[in-house]
Protein backbone atom coordinates (compact mmCIF):
# COMPACT_ATOMS: atom_id res chain seq x y z
CA UNK A 1 0.00 0.00 0.00
CA UNK A 2 1.29 3.57 -1.04
CA UNK A 3 1.20 5.67 2.04
CA UNK A 4 1.02 9.54 1.87
CA UNK A 5 2.66 10.19 5.02
CA UNK A 6 5.45 7.64 6.57
CA UNK A 7 2.38 6.35 9.16
CA UNK A 8 -0.58 4.34 8.54
CA UNK A 9 -2.59 7.35 9.74
CA UNK A 10 -2.52 10.85 9.18
CA UNK A 11 -4.16 13.23 11.48
CA UNK A 12 -5.76 16.29 9.61
CA UNK A 13 -6.38 19.34 12.15
CA UNK A 14 -9.64 20.20 11.98
CA UNK A 15 -9.53 23.98 11.88
CA UNK A 16 -8.55 23.35 8.25
CA UNK A 17 -11.73 21.41 7.73
CA UNK A 18 -14.28 24.18 9.20
CA UNK A 19 -16.57 26.23 6.79
CA UNK A 20 -16.12 24.51 3.33
CA UNK A 21 -18.50 24.79 1.07
CA UNK A 22 -18.57 23.23 -2.45
CA UNK A 23 -21.92 23.32 -4.85
CA UNK A 24 -23.94 20.03 -4.10
CA UNK A 25 -21.50 19.12 -1.56
CA UNK A 26 -21.03 20.60 1.94
CA UNK A 27 -18.89 20.03 4.75
CA UNK A 28 -19.69 21.26 7.82
CA UNK A 29 -17.73 21.22 11.19
CA UNK A 30 -19.00 22.67 14.10
CA UNK A 31 -17.39 21.81 17.50
CA UNK A 32 -15.21 19.08 16.13
CA UNK A 33 -18.50 17.75 14.19
CA UNK A 34 -18.10 17.19 10.20
CA UNK A 35 -21.18 16.80 8.43
CA UNK A 36 -20.62 15.63 4.52
CA UNK A 37 -23.47 16.10 2.54
CA UNK A 38 -23.60 14.65 -0.91
CA UNK A 39 -26.68 12.55 -3.27
CA UNK A 40 -26.64 9.34 -4.26
CA UNK A 41 -27.24 7.59 -7.68
CA UNK A 42 -31.03 7.96 -6.55
CA UNK A 43 -30.50 11.99 -5.61
CA UNK A 44 -31.28 11.09 -2.24
CA UNK A 45 -29.58 13.43 -0.11
CA UNK A 46 -27.12 11.58 2.35
CA UNK A 47 -25.23 13.22 5.07
CA UNK A 48 -22.73 11.71 7.50
CA UNK A 49 -23.93 13.41 10.41
CA UNK A 50 -26.81 10.45 10.20
CA UNK A 51 -24.35 7.74 11.47
CA UNK A 52 -22.98 9.85 14.52
CA UNK A 53 -22.31 7.00 17.18
CA UNK A 54 -21.17 4.82 14.34
CA UNK A 55 -17.37 4.86 12.71
CA UNK A 56 -18.18 6.23 9.02
CA UNK A 57 -15.46 4.97 6.18
CA UNK A 58 -15.45 7.07 3.47
CA UNK A 59 -14.22 4.92 0.08
CA UNK A 60 -13.33 7.08 -2.88
CA UNK A 61 -11.57 6.84 -5.94
CA UNK A 62 -11.59 8.60 -9.54
CA UNK A 63 -12.79 6.13 -12.13
CA UNK A 64 -9.50 4.20 -13.05
CA UNK A 65 -9.55 3.30 -9.26
CA UNK A 66 -13.52 2.56 -9.05
CA UNK A 67 -13.02 -0.99 -8.95
CA UNK A 68 -10.23 -1.05 -6.31
CA UNK A 69 -12.16 1.34 -3.72
CA UNK A 70 -15.52 -0.94 -4.41
CA UNK A 71 -13.67 -3.87 -3.97
CA UNK A 72 -12.37 -2.64 -0.70
CA UNK A 73 -15.69 -1.42 0.54
CA UNK A 74 -17.23 -4.37 -0.24
CA UNK A 75 -14.60 -6.54 1.83
CA UNK A 76 -14.72 -3.85 4.96
CA UNK A 77 -18.72 -4.40 4.83
CA UNK A 78 -18.09 -8.20 4.81
CA UNK A 79 -15.90 -8.12 7.82
CA UNK A 80 -17.65 -5.84 10.05
CA UNK A 81 -21.08 -7.31 8.93
CA UNK A 82 -20.49 -11.04 8.33
CA UNK A 83 -24.07 -12.26 7.34
CA UNK A 84 -24.46 -9.39 4.53
CA UNK A 85 -22.64 -11.83 2.22
CA UNK A 86 -25.86 -14.62 3.04
CA UNK A 87 -28.48 -11.63 1.67
CA UNK A 88 -30.11 -9.90 -1.09
CA UNK A 89 -28.95 -7.02 -2.37
CA UNK A 90 -31.21 -5.12 -0.63
CA UNK A 91 -30.54 -6.35 2.74
CA UNK A 92 -27.06 -6.06 2.56
CA UNK A 93 -26.94 -2.73 4.40
CA UNK A 94 -29.16 -3.92 7.73
CA UNK A 95 -26.74 -6.71 8.94
CA UNK A 96 -25.83 -6.41 12.24
CA UNK A 97 -21.95 -5.33 12.76
CA UNK A 98 -19.90 -7.60 14.40
CA UNK A 99 -19.23 -7.77 18.02
CA UNK A 100 -16.46 -6.10 20.49
CA UNK A 101 -14.64 -7.96 22.79
CA UNK A 102 -16.06 -7.38 26.47
CA UNK A 103 -18.45 -4.42 25.08
CA UNK A 104 -20.91 -4.33 27.79
CA UNK A 105 -24.45 -5.90 27.79
CA UNK A 106 -27.37 -3.92 26.99
CA UNK A 107 -25.32 -0.65 25.09
CA UNK A 108 -25.99 -0.52 21.47
CA UNK A 109 -23.11 -1.48 19.59
CA UNK A 110 -21.49 1.54 17.66
CA UNK A 111 -21.76 0.28 13.45
CA UNK A 112 -19.38 0.61 11.04
CA UNK A 113 -20.67 2.82 7.92
CA UNK A 114 -18.63 2.10 4.75
CA UNK A 115 -19.32 4.17 2.15
CA UNK A 116 -18.63 4.48 -1.43
CA UNK A 117 -17.84 7.08 -2.95
CA UNK A 118 -17.40 7.66 -6.53
CA UNK A 119 -15.25 10.65 -8.13
CA UNK A 120 -16.79 12.32 -11.04
CA UNK A 121 -14.89 15.58 -11.83
CA UNK A 122 -14.61 14.68 -15.23
CA UNK A 123 -18.27 14.85 -15.72
CA UNK A 124 -19.68 17.40 -17.24
CA UNK A 125 -22.64 19.02 -15.99
CA UNK A 126 -24.69 18.36 -19.43
CA UNK A 127 -24.08 14.70 -18.18
CA UNK A 128 -24.38 14.34 -15.06
CA UNK A 129 -28.04 12.76 -15.57
CA UNK A 130 -26.24 10.17 -17.44
CA UNK A 131 -23.76 9.51 -14.62
CA UNK A 132 -26.43 8.90 -12.26
CA UNK A 133 -27.86 6.25 -14.72
CA UNK A 134 -25.08 4.84 -14.76
CA UNK A 135 -24.48 4.33 -11.35
CA UNK A 136 -27.96 3.12 -11.05
CA UNK A 137 -27.74 0.33 -13.61
CA UNK A 138 -24.29 -0.67 -11.99
CA UNK A 139 -25.42 -0.81 -8.36
CA UNK A 140 -29.46 -1.12 -8.64
CA UNK A 141 -29.69 -0.96 -4.61
CA UNK A 142 -26.40 0.09 -2.94
CA UNK A 143 -26.04 4.02 -2.72
CA UNK A 144 -23.51 4.73 -3.87
CA UNK A 145 -22.21 9.18 -2.91
CA UNK A 146 -21.50 11.36 -5.88
CA UNK A 147 -18.58 13.26 -5.86
CA UNK A 148 -19.10 15.37 -9.47
CA UNK A 149 -16.98 18.86 -7.79
CA UNK A 150 -14.34 16.74 -6.21
CA UNK A 151 -14.32 18.33 -3.17
CA UNK A 152 -13.08 15.26 -1.29
CA UNK A 153 -10.06 15.52 -3.55
CA UNK A 154 -9.51 18.84 -2.51
CA UNK A 155 -9.67 18.81 1.03
CA UNK A 156 -7.80 15.62 1.39
CA UNK A 157 -6.30 14.96 -1.33
CA UNK A 158 -6.35 11.80 -3.56
CA UNK A 159 -4.27 9.06 -5.70
CA UNK A 160 -5.58 8.27 -8.74
CA UNK A 161 -5.87 4.68 -9.56
CA UNK A 162 -6.01 3.52 -6.12
CA UNK A 163 -9.02 3.61 -3.30
CA UNK A 164 -8.69 6.56 -1.34
CA UNK A 165 -10.32 6.54 2.68
CA UNK A 166 -11.35 8.90 4.79
CA UNK A 167 -12.45 7.58 8.63
CA UNK A 168 -14.42 9.31 11.33
CA UNK A 169 -14.64 8.06 14.61
CA UNK A 170 -17.91 7.95 16.75
CA UNK A 171 -18.16 11.69 17.42
CA UNK A 172 -17.93 12.50 13.88
CA UNK A 173 -14.51 14.03 13.87
CA UNK A 174 -11.89 13.24 10.98
CA UNK A 175 -9.70 10.41 12.69
CA UNK A 176 -7.57 9.23 9.48
CA UNK A 177 -6.74 9.51 5.99
CA UNK A 178 -4.94 7.30 3.94
CA UNK A 179 -4.32 6.18 0.18
CA UNK A 180 -3.82 2.84 -1.73
CA UNK A 181 -4.40 -0.89 -1.92
CA UNK A 182 -4.28 -2.72 1.54
CA UNK A 183 -2.43 -6.12 1.69
CA UNK A 184 -3.69 -8.80 4.24
CA UNK A 185 -1.61 -8.12 6.90
CA UNK A 186 -2.34 -3.74 6.34
CA UNK A 187 -5.96 -4.74 5.72
CA UNK A 188 -6.51 -6.68 9.77
CA UNK A 189 -4.30 -3.52 11.02
CA UNK A 190 -6.91 -1.41 9.63
CA UNK A 191 -9.89 -3.38 10.87
CA UNK A 192 -8.43 -3.77 14.35
CA UNK A 193 -7.65 0.50 14.73
CA UNK A 194 -11.37 0.84 13.43
CA UNK A 195 -12.29 -1.76 16.56
CA UNK A 196 -9.88 0.50 18.58
CA UNK A 197 -12.16 3.42 17.70
CA UNK A 198 -15.48 1.67 18.37
CA UNK A 199 -13.93 0.90 22.12
CA UNK A 200 -13.00 3.80 22.52
CA UNK A 201 -16.32 5.33 22.44
CA UNK A 202 -17.12 3.18 25.53
CA UNK A 203 -15.40 5.76 27.91
CA UNK A 204 -18.41 8.22 26.43
CA UNK A 205 -20.87 6.06 27.84
CA UNK A 206 -19.78 5.38 31.60
CA UNK A 207 -21.93 6.21 34.22
CA UNK A 208 -20.51 6.73 37.73
CA UNK A 209 -22.99 5.63 40.30
CA UNK A 210 -22.65 6.38 43.96
CA UNK A 211 -24.03 4.18 46.32
CA UNK A 212 -27.76 4.18 47.74
CA UNK A 213 -26.57 5.66 51.30
CA UNK A 214 -24.24 8.68 49.73
CA UNK A 215 -27.16 9.44 47.71
CA UNK A 216 -29.37 9.93 50.95
CA UNK A 217 -26.65 12.05 52.53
Amino acid sequence: MSYRTNSLYRFVPLGLLVGFLFGAFEVVCADGVMNVVMEDQFQTPCETSTYLGDVVILVYAERHGAEDSLHLGRKLHLHFHPTADEVSSDAWSKQPVRGIVNWPAGVALPDVRVIPVASLTEVPRALKPVARARMRKDSPVVPIWLDFDGALERMFGIIPGEPNVVVLDTAGQVHSVLSGKLDEQEFQQFVTRVDQIRSASRDDLRVVTRPQETLLR
